[in-house]
Order: structure tokens, then C-alpha cells, then sequence
């Protein structure tokens, strides 16, 4: 089946200036045409969106859609947890990101789910559950009690992290994401602002410990991104041979450059730490969230500022944490403020694919790529801020289908 979807403006998420009343060509579930009016048929068929901007099919390259519970993890019956979850699959998909890169909660079970068409989301690439060594960010459980039995959450549903020490652990871990059906592997280098014993400061893992995950992955032809707040973690990620970083809180030029030399990636993780500093309860979170984020913001704010001048490859993440996920879009609203919001639309489309290794596939509207766009209400130039609003995406293609339409354009 072929259709036409007939925009006010299309902007393509190559950085190239929109085109007006640009024109896609979809047929089954690719884009076999991009034009504009003027180089048509004339044929007004299809979906008349003549009132919308089109964009690619954004896409969150952090989100954590099976860490509903905050705290309390354990403490959640399985159907709710499962509730949760689908509901924050659903909320993704609404918010106009048609993929999406679980680093840490959901697991195969969930990206399977949705691939069946059983549960409405988005083409999710899970990490499995976070590797995290004994003491670091994602140890759960009490920090008082030495043989504490290590939460691991509800195998085909929601795993948060593995605790394991030693470069066998590791790899054994790393083995057992796969099994569970991870796409790529997450790994922790730096304490975390959601952590219960370690500090932002702090530096976790070891470069053999680190060079088993990505050993395992590169078996696999896939890579390891990293939890990394702080420079000395990137720096022995970099050593290990890591391909992507996460957070990148207190990133420096002269490591930045260092970065860009091994061709790693950077996704910074603004929308989240924007929201703990003022709505933590609402996480789950309790009040010791409050100092750990401090100052946090503008540090990754200004680590974003450099990476993209010193030519890293920078992406965009949400991190958004618990039920009720509805917040996606602040990301590109904050991202904005500190570029032009075309190069926030760019990460969170094109950047984004090339940092997981599908932009063969998504990312831009370009021939013969999978047909996901969105179509909003608004000029996302002018009015980027309009982005925090998921009512304001009026229109979700994700495969070629329409997945989302408040108008009745469908």
C-alpha cells in the first residue's frame, strides 16, 4: 500500500533547511519518495497534514521505561510493574520517539511485545540490565548488610542491573543481557545521582573488567556504552575501547578531543536531572536526591557545549524515571537553549541512529528508509519548548502505519 502524507513544512533530521509543503511517499512500510508540492503529481490524496510540520520519527537513545518503582524496587506486584511499563512504552510512542534504546529496566520480553504488535511502542533496542560492581551506581539493597540478596528484578519483564566483580563476572553478565535479548551492553564507570553508596567523583569498574563487556559485544557486532559522569570513568572506558558514553556530566576539552580521536559518542541526559531537582517525590526518589543533583544540570549543560565543538558525535536522552513517563520532549526543549533547536532535532534523530548503529534505517526521511515521522502542531525552530507538550505531536508514523492521530487524518 502506498500514501502520501502532505506537510506545511518537512525537516528531513539532516540539518538541511525545511522544505515547504514537502511531500513523503509511503509505501508498506518505507519511504519511497521525498519531494515537495511543486514537484508532485498533484495528487492530494493521502494524508492531508498541509497544517503540520513533519519530522523523522524522534528517538531516545536513554530511556529506562521498566524502572518504575523508585526506592522501593521489589516492592511492586508484577502485574502493576507490568502495567507500568506498558503504559511507559505507550507514553513513548505518543511523545512522537519511534525508537527508543532501553539502557537499564526493560528487557527483551518488552521489545518483543511490541514487535508482536501486543503492546503499542517503540522499536526498542534494550541493553538488559545495567553491569554494575559491587558498591556502585545500580547496586541496590541496603549498604549496611554485606550478603544482601542483589534485586534483580522480573526476568522477561524488567531487569534494573547485575552486580558483578572481575573481568569473568563481567563477561558472564554481559552473556547472560544477550541471552535476555540486549541489543548492546550498558555498563557504570562513575558513581551516579541516584545512588545509595558511591559519589558522582567515584570511578567503578576496571579497564579488564570494562575490555570483557566490550569483548563480548564485539563478538556480538554490537558496542558498550557507559554511565559516566565524571572524566576519569570516560578516560578508562576510552582505554577499554567503550563506544559511548552517557551523562558526560563533567566532560573537559582534552578529554572531549580524546573522545573524538576513538570516535565515541556522547548522550547527554538533561530532561531528567532538570526534573529530580524539583520533583523527585513524584520518582519515588527520596529527599537524599536533592544535593547529589546540585549544579548537576549546568555541568552537563556546559559538557554538551563541548563535546559538540570538539567534534564528538552527540546524541539525546531522556532518563526519565518511574510511571507515568510523559516528559520526553523537555529533553529537545532544554537541548535548545544551548544550540540552535535544528541541531536538537538532528540529535535526537540522525546522531542518534549513528550512535546505535541503525541510521541504515531511521533517523532521517530519506529513500529507503523505514517511514517514521511525526507530524506537530508547531514550528519546532521558533517554538522548540512546544516539544515538553506530547498533545502538541498530533501525528505518529512508525513502520508506515499511523500509530497516533488526534486529528482523524487516518
Amino acid at each position: 500500500m502506498a500514501y502520501r502524507v502532505h506537510s506545511r513544512a518537512l525537516i528531513d533530521g539532516t540539518g538541511r533547511d525545511p522544505v515547504d509543503h514537502g511531500v513523503l511517499t509511503i509505501t508498506d512500510e518505507r519511504i519511497t519518495d521525498v519531494g515537495s508540492a511543486s514537484t508532485g503529481d498533484g495528487d492530494a490524496g493521502g494524508l492531508d497534514c498541509s497544517d503540520l510540520v513533519v519530522l523523522p520519527g524522534l528517538i531516545d537513545a536513554h530511556t529506562h521505561m521498566g524502572l518504575v518503582e523508585g526506592d522501593t524496587l521489589g516492592g511492586m506486584p508484577a502485574a502493576m510493574v507490568a502495567a507500568h511499563l506498558f503504559r511507559n512504552a505507550e507514553l513513548c510512542l505518543a511523545s512522537g520517539h519511534t525508537t527508543a534504546r532501553e539502557v537499564a529496566g526493560a528487557d527483551g520480553g518488552l521489545a518483543q511485545a511490541i514487535d508482536a504488535g501486543l503492546v503499542p511502542g517503540p522499536r526498542l533496542f534494550p541493553s538488559g540490565p545495567m553491569l554494575s560492581q559491587t558498591g556502585g551506581h545500580g547496586e541496590f539493597g541496603p549498604p549496611f548488610l554485606d550478603h544482601h540478596h542483589h534485586y534483580t528484578g522480573l526476568p522477561g519483564l524488567s531487569e534494573p542491573s547485575v552486580r558483578c566483580d572481575g573481568p569473568d563476572q563481567v563477561r558472564v553478565a554481559a552473556r547472560n543481557a544477550f541471552r535476555h535479548g540486549a541489543t548492546q551492553i550498558k555498563v557504570c564507570v562513575s558513581g551516579g545521582v541516584v545512588s545509595l553508596t558511591d559519589r558522582l567523583e567515584d570511578v567503578q569498574f576496571t579497564v579488564p573488567e570494562l575490555r570483557a563487556a566490550v569483548e563480548e559485544a564485539e563478538a556480538r557486532d554490537t558496542y558498550v556504552t557507559a554511565h559516566a559522569h565524571n572524566i576519569d570513568g570516560i578516560l578508562r572506558g576510552l582505554e577499554a575501547g567503550l563506544a559511548c558514553f552517557e551523562h558526560g556530566t563533567f566532560l573537559t576539552e582534552e578529554v572531549a578531543a580524546k573522545m573524538a580521536a576513538a570516535g565515541a559518542a556522547l548522550v547527554p541526559t538533561l530532561a531528567v536531572i532538570h526534573l529530580l531537582a524539583t520533583e523527585h517525590e513524584r520518582y519515588g526518589l527520596g529527599e537524599y536526591v536533592v544535593p547529589r543533583v546540585a549544579g548537576v544540570e549546568d555541568a552537563m549543560s556546559a559538557a554538551v557545549v563541548i563535546a559538540m565543538e570538539a567534534g564528538v558525535r552527540v546524541g539525546s536522552g531522556t532518563d526519565l524515571l518511574g510511571p507515568e513517563q510523559n516528559r520526553r520532549g523537555l529533553e529537545l526543549a532544554l537541548r535548545s537553549r544551548l544550540h540552535s533547536p535544528m541541531d536538537a532535532i538532528v540529535s535526537a534523530t540522525r546522531a542518534n541512529a549513528e550512535v546505535m548503529r541503525i541510521a541504515d534505517r531511521v533517523g532521517t526521511l530519506e529513500t529507503g528508509k523505514l517511514a517514521d515521522c511525526i507530524g506537530v502542531d508547531f514550528d519546532p525552530l521558533a517554538e522548540p519548548e512546544l516539544f515538553d507538550d506530547p498533545d502538541r505531536v498530533r501525528l505518529v508514523i512508525k513502520d508506515g502505519e499511523v500509530v497516533k492521530d488526534l486529528d482523524g487524518r487516518s
